[in-house]
């Protein structure tokens, strides 16, 4: 995962300015906003004053030969970028440095950029569609949703782009769709896809065969997880089965369809068991699902929202982010990816997401390591 394949990629991206007015050219100004958010800067002034304070070890890197941009011109030349030709550098840049393995887990999610909502001018929050590798913590790629639409049009677009063969593609009820799933599978991947209502065929399917009672004396292949924490315990209780009765029919409007998947959860609090607090997940996977192996892919789905969105809300505070301009909003939303992935590669220091900003803020040497790609996967 190296800065320097990243900045000959994103070299052939296309800058709209009149080049005879150009002073500070499109590479040197993508390299300083990489390098100011990978070091925890949040706005376009804040990219200025890194710039400014880092100008010489910058010079190491780019031209910048007429110094640092305002922040003026910073903003209005990121909001100016194409963003799908920014997404496929992404992407080819991801594609170079990681390749997937057989079984590896890709979580697709989405996430609102809160900040982007503009009541003035009556502009909508943006919504980002995300493949999240969660073994290695990678952000394989991201689109943006368009306007009347929905991740269920998205999902599709960004796995086109993506290189998945071999793979697990999990993904939440609002991504359970037949042409998805045919997209996965013609992809040469499996998908592990949560059924709720939004599929009613399928889903009283589910209903009918396995209730709380059937699940619980269930004698084929199960796995059974506890979780403690802050005196509540939870249970669950995985099982898997192959298509039968019902499902057969439903099987061929489902690709590649042959394991069903169950989880019941139960909760106790302070030693108290609450019957309010049972629940019931279902699942389809077109790849051939252990009890154990399904409880893992279908844990491991939350990865995407705990080891990536938490941590760009939290750390890189994305929601309190309130630069709209033009495509500003969805290009930050790129960098704070590639920053994401470019730290958690570098293992030279092992701390939490912040801390290493922080570190990167202070030290040269350190932020040398993170574009140079130390740790790569």
């Amino acid at each position: 995962m190296n800065a320097f394949d990243l900045m000959n990629r994103l070299s052939v991206i296309y800058d709209a300015r009149q080049q005879w007015k150009v002073d500070h050219k499109l590479a040197d100004i993508l390299l300083l906003v990489i390098c100011a958010v990978i070091a925890g800067c949040e706005g376009w002034e804040e990219i200025e004053d890194f710039g400014n304070e880092r100008l010489d070890w910058l010079k190491k890197y780019g031209e910048f030969e007429y110094g640092i941009p305002s922040h003026h011109t910073i903003s209005r030349v990121v909001a100016a970028i194409n963003p799908k030709q920014f997404q496929k550098c992404f992407i080819e840049w991801m594609q170079a440095c990681h390749r997937a393995t057989n079984g590896e887990i890709i979580a697709i999610d989405g996430k609102t950029v809160r900040g982007s909502y503009d009541k003035g001018k009556d502009k909508g929050a943006i919504h980002m569609v995300s493949a999240f590798a969660t073994a290695n913590e990678l952000v394989l790629g991201q689109i943006k949703i368009n306007d009347k639409s929905n991740e269920i049009t998205a999902i599709p677009e960004l796995l086109e782009l993506l290189e998945i063969r071999g793979c697990l593609v999990t993904i939440d009820a609002m991504g359970c769709q037949r042409d998805i799933a045919k997209k996965i599978v013609d992809k040469g991947a499996d998908y592990l896809l949560a059924v709720k209502g939004n599929q009613g065929k399928l889903h009283e399917a589910f209903e009918n065969h396995f209730s709380v009672e059937k699940v619980n004396q269930w004698k084929g292949d199960t796995f059974r997880t506890e979780e403690k924490s802050h005196g509540r315990m939870e249970t669950r209780l995985h099982i898997v089965s192959d298509i039968f009765d019902e499902f057969v029919n439903l099987s061929f409007d489902w690709q590649g369809m042959k394991t069903l998947g169950i989880i019941l959860s139960a909760r106790m609090e302070d030693g108290v068991f609450n019957a309010d607090d049972i629940s019931v997940r279902y699942y389809i996977s077109s790849a051939e699902l252990t009890a154990e192996k399904f409880a893992h892919a279908a844990r491991e789905h939350w990865a995407i929202e705990n080891k990536l969105h938490w941590k760009i809300d939290v750390a890189m505070r994305e929601d309190d982010c309130r630069i709209r301009r033009g495509n500003a909003a969805e290009m930050l939303a790129g960098f704070r990816h590639m920053a994401v992935n470019m730290l958690n590669n570098t293992k030279t220091f092992k701390a939490g997401l912040k801390r290493k900003q922080k570190k990167a803020a202070m030290s040269t040497r350190y932020l040398s390591e993170v574009l140079a790609g130390c740790g790569v996967s």
